[in-house]
């Protein structure tokens, strides 16, 4: 790329009173710190401070995140092109520049933007090293940004805090960092519980841009309600309200970001610098010859239904033709893509606006709907019945020859002889054949090594195992695992059961006819 550098015709005018407001050098002051010189200048630099930050690793996490491919957003290079840049260059500006631009912004914020080398370093970050990645966030900022406006206004906040995501996620709803936080706002797990964001096998609200905007939001205006400072809110967003309160205490009681920089975490250090830096180049991102990669479908291009049964995305997808990655997109918080609906608590799914009346008008259908790769199974397992009436079991935790025999009502020989086993202790996760017979089928069926005694003895179980049972579902339990376990497919039971959906409960009585 081909860096150019700029002089603002506004460097022309004097800048003694503007350096002074805008400009912030980090110094000692005798009655709050005692740094010594070298520490002095590296705060002033910017030394380390971006290279220390997270904020490079959530960069290149959402360069690989992918964007929906439906064009939604017109991006005119050419209309946004005002200063006729060529597609290679890199313009660049004096620190007088930066001053002035970030000075108009601190006109319209009651955040307290400011300028120094820690946020040149980081403008350095996102308008030169990183361009391609504030391209997808400039342009994810057309998905995410007028929702983020829209509880920011609810709570009261600066609108500006919007940039704040950016920081933490780079916008990749699906970001997860090395701590364990996630999300939009990347929360930990137990302050978004606190925020009553709910995390189960099947569902995490962290990843639920709407519920975790509301979380983003409440957390931070309680922050500020403790701090009324929204440099040190920013700082205890990211390291804990105890962290921060631990460097006031070491720089001598005082209350300001910049004072107690030092004795913040590392990652810390660079956050305030970091969000002052990215609030910049999205809104000078023109000067910088930066332009958003289009992200395709738009939040306002989509609605929500509510889910009222457990139902997976596969079945949308092939019911009503919603597009997977459109499901995905918008819903990360159902992290195994199955969505667990009921009608005492139902879920909300967005997805494109042109298929919510479809799915509302074939809602029962699409719960019942068996998808693709269900059938394929069901099929697979049928076939394997009609050649063998054999199964795997997985051993578990202290189970032996000995119990896997009485839990299948054969012997521990038989076990041994059709697993060629020499020994009899077992391994958690070994794979053991049992036939449901006591043999295999070839010798079931050889009727000339049978007696009539044992014929008439295995007619009169067959007559009894072809009665009905009943089953009481168990906890974890679902049709799927049932059908598996009295060989017999989903359809099956939900014929014999007159079951419409797909979901079952804690001890609802099943009928077992096969």
């Amino acid at each position: 790329m081909k860096r150019i550098h700029l002089i603002s015709l506004l460097a022309l005018f004097p800048f003694a009173s503007l350096f002074a407001q805008v400009y912030e050098p980090l110094a000692p002051d005798a009655d709050t710190l005692e740094l010594d010189d070298q520490r002095v200048n590296d705060l002033n630099s910017g030394k380390a401070v971006v290279e220390e930050s997270t904020v490079m690793e959530m960069l290149d996490m959402v360069s690989s995140y992918g964007m929906t491919k439906d064009v939604y957003l017109d991006i005119d290079k050419k209309a946004w092109n005002k200063y006729g840049f060529k597609e290679d260059d890199v313009p660049a500006y004096d620190d007088s520049v930066y001053m002035q631009r970030i000075q108009a912004l601190a006109c319209e914020t009651t955040i307290p933007l400011t300028f120094n080398g820690h946020v040149k370093s980081f403008i350095e970050l996102y308008a030169n090293r990183r361009r391609q990645q504030s391209s997808r966030m400039l342009g994810l900022s057309y998905v995410y940004f007028p929702m983020f406006e829209e509880y920011l206004s609810k709570y009261n906040l600066p609108l500006e805090l919007k940039y704040l995501a950016m920081v933490e996620s780079a916008l990749n709803p699906i970001a997860g960092s090395k701590a364990g936080a996630k999300g939009l706002w990347q929360f930990m797990r137990g302050t978004g519980s606190e925020y009553g964001l709910k995390v189960t096998s099947l569902i995490d609200e962290r990843y639920y841009p709407d519920k975790e905007t509301d979380a983003a939001c409440r957390y931070l205006k309680s922050l500020y309600v403790r701090y009324e400072d929204w440099f040190l809110v920013l700082a205890a967003y990211n390291s804990g309200p105890g962290t921060v309160n631990r460097a006031i205490i070491r720089a001598g009681g005082v209350k300001n970001y910049w004072a107690i920089w030092p004795y913040l975490p590392a990652e810390t250090r660079g956050y305030v610098p970091a969000f002052i830096a990215v609030t910049y180049v999205m809104n000078y991102a023109p000067e910088h010859n930066l332009y958003p990669m289009n992200p395709g479908l738009l939040m306002h291009g989509t609605d929500t239904v509510l889910v009222r049964d457990r139902v997976a995305f596969d079945q949308i997808n092939e019911c009503i033709g919603v597009p997977m990655v459109d499901l995905e997109f918008f819903n990360p918080q159902f992290t195994k893509r199955v969505v667990p609906g009921s009608k005492e608590s139902p879920y909300a799914l967005r997805m494109p606006t042109k298929y919510t009346l479809r799915f509302t008008q074939l809602e029962d259908s699409i719960y019942s709907y068996v998808s693709k790769s269900e059938k394929a199974r069901e099929i697979i397992e049928e076939k394997v019945e009609e050649v063998s009436d054999s199964f795997v079991h997985v051993v578990k935790k202290g189970e032996s020859l000995g119990s896997v025999a009485r839990k299948y009502h054969v012997t521990v020989a038989k076990i041994k002889k059709w697993n060629h086993l020499k020994r009899e202790t077992l391994h958690v996760g070994q794979r053991l054949t049992i036939y449901r017979s006591g043999s295999p089928m070839a010798q079931v069926n050889n009727k000339t090594t049978k007696s009539s005694a044992k014929s008439a003895k295995n007619n009169s179980k067959a007559t009894k195992s072809a009665a009905p049972k009943t089953h009481t579902v168990k906890k974890g339990e679902t049709l799927s695992s049932i059908s598996r376990k009295y060989g017999c497919t989903v359809n099956d039971l939900k014929k014999w059961n007159n079951l419409k959906g797909n979901s079952v409960k804690v001890g609802q009585k099943l009928k077992i006819k096969k």
